[in-house]
């Protein structure tokens, strides 16, 4: 079987969130959806599962970070050409999203940053595998 990664993240609002996913086109698997999570379906091997404040404290004894103040994870994710970069942002703001910062062209990659509505940074990117530059 393969590995499999399955990021956890507080979300205010679950009905918000999934609405707000959806738009950008994600799915959720209903069998792990309920009241206080859903599972927000990225690939065949990587999930999102949202969860609402009070019940992702259950899983840590230590404090939840508010996401629209401190950075507590960086979410990386690759699409396939620079126009899906751009035109999965655009969704993201229309849909409520902030840029928290401004395009960056790395010549073999091109990336953007958003936060979604609880903060979370999210770094939607394209990079070109044959442009990589070499390692030193």
């Amino acid at each position: 079987m393969p590995r499999k990664i399955f990021v956890n993240l507080p979300v205010k609002d679950l009905e918000r969130s999934v609405a707000f996913f959806t738009t950008l086109g994600f799915r959720f698997n209903p069998q792990f959806t309920d009241e206080n999570a859903t599972c927000m379906i990225v690939s065949d091997d990587i999930f999102v599962m949202l969860l609402v404040q009070p019940f992702f404290q259950g899983f840590t004894p230590k404090p939840v970070s508010d996401a629209h103040r401190q950075t507590e994870v960086l979410l990386a994710l690759s699409l396939e050409s620079r126009a899906e970069v751009e035109d999965f942002v655009a969704k993201a703001v229309a849909a409520g999203a902030t840029v928290t910062q401004p395009p960056r062209d790395y010549g073999f990659m091109y990336q953007q940053s958003f936060a979604d509505l609880d903060g979370h940074q999210w770094e939607p990117f394209h990079m070109a595998a044959d442009a990589v530059p070499p390692q030193a």
